[in-house]
């Protein structure tokens, strides 16, 4: 942990509840006012924004909108990672898909916030999703093997 960022496994505890409660104004308090935060989910729900959010009221938005069309969100907490200044909280979504969200942190807000998603998976048994390393894909983005 560094002076500018808080306690990592606090901050992820409480930023998934946070989520999970669909509080998006106690997940916007760890924020700061001129946040810049990158998101294939951004790109997917706000197009013009080209994936990229600047400012609290920006994300505010973009994160009510991306709330009203996942009535089902739930976030599994798998790992919390510490840097300089940066924690990554690495989770699972209620569709099974896993996200690395890198926080770095200025006077302990979230200043920058790049969400990361893992891309490569296939239907597994009972409709659970199997992932594979990227080492196992060759590069026509297919499953070597297949």
């Amino acid at each position: 942990m560094t002076p500018n960022a808080p306690e990592p496994t606090q901050f992820a505890t409480e930023w998934i509840s946070a989520w999970n409660s669909r509080d998006i104004e106690a997940v916007l308090a760890r924020y700061t006012d001129d946040v810049l935060f990158t998101s294939p989910t951004a790109l997917r729900v706000v197009p013009a924004s080209e994936g990229t959010v600047r400012g609290k009221e920006a994300l505010r938005s973009y994160w009510v909108t991306a709330l009203e069309s996942n009535l089902d969100l739930r976030f599994e907490l798998i790992g919390v990672y510490a840097g300089v200044d940066t924690l990554v909280l690495h989770y699972r979504n209620q569709r099974d898909d896993l996200i690395s969200e890198v926080l770095t942190f200025r006077q302990g807000l979230v200043a920058v916030g790049h969400a990361t998603h893992h891309q490569h998976r296939e239907e597994g048994v009972n409709g659970r999703h199997r992932y594979f390393p990227f080492s196992a894909w060759g590069s026509e983005g297919r499953r070597r093997g297949r």
